[in-house]
């Protein structure tokens, strides 16, 4: 099996309502998906949704370097040799994760297809039978985000996640509206984005949040301060995630030898798909670290990607990838069973992708042939 043709497209995924985190806003999600087809007839779709914040890339460069850089290296390659397949991408362009990640993803969409088993089944089987689902409340007032909090768990929400890094003293505010709003027994996970800056900063808020019984609080400094989370870590009780501050190998070498943090969140996007999301969890459960595969809001494609990694290992133990559910138009069908998901056993990615709505939302489009 070969690689003869990969097509790019640049969409706009429309949302339900505006995202709001600590460095951004989005009216819509701009992504890029990968249409990847093999001599035998086989098709599999990849996406990438890049981050100019956490990623270093951008839109415009992802679809570009998918276009001229990656997809002419890859044409005639067998999608199945994954390590390979890497390799190449490696030796042809330094980082640019979001962009590998569109390609990985399609070559095990296509590779569970040809084969005729899911995703996950080339990433070990399956051991997760579900996972539970954390609706993600973007920045809003105290009150706003209280009510958001208690709508979905009158429908049967365990958890939130809040996204919060603004302002430390209207975030305690938010947070304590929210534990107020949903009880003690609704678990709540706050993520800063980085919004808290650093060390000093970050002990303040959590002094102040010490009775409101967080679950985690995700990268509350910025990502690269990797010893601002060792001292943070080592002056509270309450678990920290690593996120922007893990890409990839280096950084979780030096997570595990410095201990600088309770959990991980695994991107696909980060890291650069499916294939080195593993290497990333592999390292994790060596040293003890539980992982989260987490969402930069992508589609059903995207999405589908990380829900195989996640249900394939035990160390994995929350999942965050909601995109599909916050799009008024997807381009696939990935089902919710709300507060759940649990996959279904179709090959490849197990989803269907309506290219007449691919086509609909597509802003740029071009080919790579063999």
């Amino acid at each position: 099996m070969k690689i003869t043709e990969i097509e790019v497209y640049a969409i706009r995924l429309p949302l339900n309502e505006p995202f709001v985190i600590s460095y951004a806003s989005y009216d819509d999600m701009p992504s890029i998906i990968v249409k990847l087809t093999t001599d035998t007839g086989h098709v599999g779709f990849g996406e990438a949704v890049a981050d100019d914040h956490v990623t270093g890339e951008s839109w415009e460069s992802t679809f570009t370097v998918i276009r001229h850089t990656l997809a002419p290296q890859l044409i005639g390659s067998n999608p199945s040799c994954f390590e390979r397949i890497h390799e190449v991408m490696d030796q042809a362009i330094y980082g640019v994760p979001s962009a590998k990640a569109a390609i990985d993803i399609a070559c095990f969409d296509v590779v569970g297809k040809a084969m005729g088993i899911p995703a996950y089944d080339l990433l070990g089987g399956r051991y997760h039978e579900k996972f539970p689902i954390t609706h993600v409340l973007s920045i809003a007032s105290p009150e706003n985000m209280a009510q958001e909090a208690a709508e979905r768990v009158a429908v049967g929400y365990g958890s939130l996640k809040m996204k919060v890094g603004t302002n430390i003293a209207e975030d305690v505010q938010r947070i304590r509206a929210v534990r107020e709003r949903v009880g003690p027994n609704i678990a709540i996970r706050v993520d800063v984005n980085q919004g808290w800056n650093n060390s000093a900063n970050t002990l303040q808020a959590i002094r102040q949040l010490e009775s409101s019984g967080l679950d985690w609080l995700e990268q509350p400094v910025k990502a690269d301060d990797m010893d601002a989370m060792v001292e943070i870590k080592s002056k509270t009780s309450t678990p920290l995630m690593i996120d922007e501050g893990l890409r990839g190998v280096r950084e979780m070498r030096e997570i595990i030898a410095k201990r600088a943090a309770d959990k991980v969140n695994i991107k696909l996007m980060k890291c650069g798909g499916m294939y080195p999301a593993m290497k990333l969890a592999h390292m994790a459960e060596m040293a003890g670290i539980e992982c989260q595969i987490g969402s930069m809001v992508e589609s059903s494609i995207g999405s589908a990607a990380g829900f195989h990694v996640a249900f394939s290992k035990k160390i994995i133990t929350s999942v965050e990838l909601t995109g599909p559910l916050k799009f008024s138009k997807d381009i696939g069908n990935l089902q919710y069973d709300v507060p759940f998901i649990q996959l279904n056993e179709k090959p490849g990615l197990g989803i269907e992708v309506d290219e007449q709505v691919l086509e609909e939302l597509t802003v740029r489009r071009e080919k790579v042939i063999g």
